[in-house]
């Protein structure tokens, strides 16, 4: 085989294209406005431009910081105290019909309140496609998705058990609706998740489970590779598309840069936080179609329906180093190219 430098040179451009600006690091950042509209948060320190625009950045922060904050934090200490109060009455009810459309109302109330604390302003589509049972799957941008989707319907919660305030929480939704709630130890049990994921959606009568199978927040500009498991189990899938307007407020949670607390406070003194939620058909997997092709076909029709840029990375490399079979596929498929095959 006869080798010519020029045969690499498409390489070298895409090595250096990537040192430039790659498709995946720029995810894990805030998405910024082209041009500033004096509304949301940039990456940049105070900068002095004209007295103008000082004078009216300072009127703006002085609403958000002395006068929206303090009144969303009340509202959020008594959405929270409301939510606790009512779940603890749910509890009490016999399981049946009347518990699940009591609790449904409550819980849709309870959160539409509890989301007056971050002015959300949510725009639902096709809500015939809404879903009663399954599993519920949608892109992932911030902790206040599931807060988004459950101000228009009651879903079962997945995650790992805590303690303290989160704790408090988690112990007053189980006691209004079937949630999965995992032990530290069991969370990397992938067999006794997909058991307990079968357990519910095995019952007609439970709430559709509320899954994000990218595992990390992704800036909503992109939706990156989703994990099988959820579509491991069967059932049928509700593909949810979630589409936040940053002109207003940036919902994304940076988590390696802000902490919760952080985050939060980013939150409530912002503006307001303007979404799309899109409803899509129910999807279900084909006989001879793995569990990996299976959420492709549901991440593509996600990301087409949001406006979003469909990737095949993993939302993990945020975390960690690229795995050894991700190496190894770009070094044959370079092979292949040198071969002529």
């Amino acid at each position: 085989m006869e080798f010519h430098l020029s045969n690499c040179l498409d390489l070298v451009k895409a090595g250096m294209e990537s040192i430039i600006e790659d498709q995946v690091t720029s995810v894990f950042e805030a998405e910024e406005l082209r041009s500033w509209n004096l509304l949301t948060r940039t990456n940049r320190q105070y900068e002095f431009l004209t007295w103008r625009l000082t004078i009216i950045w300072a009127m703006g922060f002085v609403v958000r910081y002395m006068f929206l904050l303090p009144l969303r934090i009340m509202i959020f200490v008594i959405g929270v105290w409301w939510l606790v109060a009512c779940t603890a009455c749910i509890g009490t009810l016999p399981d049946g019909k009347t518990k699940q459309r009591v609790n449904y109302a409550i819980s849709v109330m309870c959160f539409n309140f509890l989301s007056r604390c971050i002015s959300a302003v949510i725009t639902y589509h096709d809500t015939h496609y809404k879903p009663k049972n399954g599993i519920c799957v949608a892109n992932h941008t911030s902790p206040i998705d599931a807060l988004v989707l459950m101000c228009d319907n009651c879903y079962s919660l997945i995650g790992q058990r805590h303690n303290g305030f989160l704790g408090i929480l988690q112990r007053a939704l189980a006691r209004a609706s079937p949630h999965i709630w995992f032990e530290r130890s069991e969370v990397k049990d992938r067999h006794a998740v997909a058991r307990r994921l079968k357990e519910h959606i095995s019952v007609a009568d439970n709430p559709p489970i509320l899954i994000f199978p990218e595992g990390t927040c992704i800036n909503n500009t992109s939706v990156m590779q989703f994990k099988k498991g959820s579509f491991e189990v069967g059932g049928t899938i509700y593909p949810v598309a979630i589409k936040y307007d940053p002109r207003f407020g940036d919902a994304f949670w940076n988590s390696s840069r802000y902490g919760m607390l952080h985050y939060l406070l980013n939150m409530m003194t912002s503006w307001a936080i303007v979404c799309d939620v899109w409803y899509l058909p129910a999807m279900t997997r084909a006989a001879d179609e793995s569990a990996v092709d299976f959420a492709n076909r549901v991440k593509a029709v996600i990301a087409r329906r949001g406006g979003l840029v469909d990737l095949m990375w993993d939302g993990q490399l945020k975390r960690m180093k690229p795995k050894k079979e991700w190496r190894e596929l770009q070094q044959e498929e370079i092979s292949k190219r040198l071969k002529g095959e």
